[in-house]
């Protein structure tokens, strides 16, 4: 462990529901998972009276894999003293065509678009969310934006510690989870009862927390401030509790 330390990466993203990382059935010729029965369950969940809440539900898609990049690529443009502003969540959902849109798709497959292409990700007033997949469009090279240069795709199982290092060195990274126990989630760490088994969710490891008895990751979710933490959930750093450390990106820009 890296000592008693508290490192709070600075974040720059976006609180809204999304739902797991893969959203079709699973075939037997594909790893995507099948999340339908999940979706129900976070429907029933809070089928509440909250506006927030209504907002957030009736105007999402499977578009975490596009929040989670998008999170990491404008927090790690931000730290490295540009203006804070938001990115175009919609952009990476139409454009990445790699991914399935609406239907689902994974964070490394998106970097790997932006690095291969050099597409700008623009501004979020220029390319509104729209909770559905479009059209993609396209704008010039001297269009204003941020380009991903490179990006590390890492399997930190049974190595927390470097995961700490890596984020430390370059800033938020892109995580895929297995968040089907988070439905149940009110607060507090994660140390228990959260498998490792099916990825299924994309977040945003900001930071972590080595100050007290229990260290932990302090992680952004998507699905609204009103859920958690104000919108994000402590994980036990060790044991690779929710499958955190198996699949995680950082962005270079």
């Amino acid at each position: 462990m890296r000592g008693d330390q508290l490192c709070a990466v600075f974040v720059a993203t976006v609180s809204t529901l999304v739902f797991p990382l893969r959203c079709q059935e699973r075939s037997s010729d594909d790893s995507r998972t099948d999340f339908g029965s999940f979706r129900e369950q976070i429907h029933r969940l809070h089928e509440v009276n909250s506006e927030e809440f209504i907002r957030h539900l009736y105007f999402q898609c499977g578009s975490c894999w596009a929040f989670s990049v998008v999170g990491a690529v404008q927090s790690v443009h931000a730290i490295g003293g540009s203006q804070l502003e938001q990115l175009s969540v919609q952009q990476v959902l139409d454009c990445s065509f790699q991914n399935e849109g609406c239907n689902g798709g994974s964070p490394v497959r998106a970097l790997n678009w932006l690095k291969q292409t050099r597409i700008k990700v623009v501004p979020q007033s220029e390319y509104s969310y729209k909770a559905k997949t479009g059209i993609c469009h396209f704008f010039s090279q001297s269009h204003g934006g941020v380009a991903v240069k490179n990006f590390a795709a890492h399997d930190f199982s049974g190595q927390e510690e470097a995961m700490m290092g890596q984020l430390v060195e370059h800033g938020p990274l892109a995580a895929v989870v297995d968040a089907v126990s988070w439905q149940d989630y009110l607060g507090g760490i994660i140390q228990h009862h959260c498998s490792s088994h099916w990825s299924n969710h994309a977040v945003l490891v900001i930071g972590y927390d080595t100050t007290g008895d229990i260290p932990y990751w302090i992680v952004q979710n998507s699905w609204g401030t009103t859920w958690g933490n104000e919108g994000y959930v402590y994980i036990k750093i060790g044991g690779n509790v929710c499958g955190v450390a198996d699949t995680v990106a950082a962005v270079y820009l």
